[in-house]
């Protein structure tokens, strides 16, 4: 069987290639993809061929690359042993890529539970499951401050999920200022240039002091560095953002260890796989979290959507993640129409 697939096949350029798909094996599903998510960050850096792509320490740039990890659709196909869902079921995809149909392990879907749920959302919960990790390992309590240096796609989910975790008031920083714009519609209080003079004075006006939760989301030693001189003591900070670049200085004394400051690594690999607890919860449950949240009215994903295209468009809009600074917070595949070409 063949189908399509979005490659990264050198630097700075994708392409809708024609791949082959495997049936299922015994443990795995396939699904045909409705809607798949770009995950600009991740994807930006492999399609311009950044050596630091792998938190597992593999170094090189290799062409060709794929990504595409959020996903939704429906099981077309099914193994003997897959238990959890059935052919016909609609479902989110975690680590797969975007393409047509994808086969996974029944580890990698999540079944979408209620009709009212969109595949634009559903393909939205996985990736909105990192900064959810992120404020859990924070322990944030409702009533604390809380800060998103960057906002891109994972700091405008952190500031929606911060909502609705009850933290109060919730700063958004970031230079962009049609993305500050952009968080104070979808709940921030407050929002702030990071590159002004006196930003952390401001934050401090604001909150009383300074904030009890950091979610530094851009992954850049300078970010790092400004939420620390915004942070209450006893504060914490949770790097979710991919520090791809580790060429910058911290004055540990003055900044962490004075104040005590704890510094949380929040990576979405690092989670438990098979068990969750408090503060730490496996990606399944987590992706259950947001899903009910959505449900519930608690959380709404589809208002930060900026762009959808069809896969055959994916060499400008790629080309535009490239270059274009103003690329769109959250920009969609939809597959339907190739479906409805086969």
């Amino acid at each position: 069987m063949k189908c399509k697939q979005i490659v990264f096949t050198e630097k700075n350029k994708a392409e809708l290639l024609t791949v082959d798909v495997n049936e299922p094996a015994p443990n795995q599903v396939m699904v045909k993809t409705m809607v798949s998510t770009i995950s600009c960050g991740t994807e930006r850096a492999n399609l311009t061929g950044d050596p630091n792509v792998n938190a597992t320490g593999a170094s090189g740039v290799v062409f060709p690359r794929m990504s595409g990890y959020n996903s939704a659709g429906i099981v077309v196909k099914k193994g003997a042993d897959v238990k959890s869902v059935e052919v016909g079921d609609r479902v989110v995809v975690y680590w797969g890529f975007h393409k047509d149909y994808n086969v996974v392990s029944e580890n990698q879907v999540v079944k979408i539970e209620d009709d009212s749920i969109s595949f634009q959302t559903a393909a939205m919960s996985f990736i909105s499951t990192f900064p959810m990790a992120a404020i859990r390992k924070t322990r944030l309590e409702m009533g604390e401050s809380a800060i998103v240096m960057g906002l891109g796609i994972l700091g405008m989910l952190a500031i929606k999920e911060l909502r609705a975790a009850g933290a109060v008031p919730i700063i958004a920083a970031d230079p962009n200022p049609a993305r500050r714009e952009i968080a104070l519609k979808n709940g921030a209080d407050f929002a702030f240039d990071p590159l002004c003079e006196g930003f952390a004075d401001k934050v401090k006006s604001v909150t009383g002091g300074g904030v009890n939760v950091a979610i530094e989301v851009t992954g850049v030693g300078a970010g790092f560095n400004e939420a620390l001189d915004c942070m209450a003591k006893f504060g914490r900070v949770a790097l979710l953002g991919c520090t791809r670049n580790s060429d910058f200085k911290v004055d540990y004394y003055k900044k962490i260890h004075a104040p005590g400051i704890t510094v949380i690594g929040a990576h979405t690999i690092a989670r438990p796989e098979v068990e969750s607890h408090p503060g730490w919860f496996t990606h399944r449950d987590d992706i259950k979290a947001v899903l009910k949240l959505c449900k519930g009215g608690r959380l709404c994903l589809e208002d930060i959507i900026g762009e959808t295209h069809s896969p055959t468009e994916c060499p400008e809009v790629y080309n535009r993640l490239a270059f274009d600074k103003d690329f769109p917070v959250v920009v969609q595949f939809d597959w339907r129409g190739m479906h409805e070409e086969n």
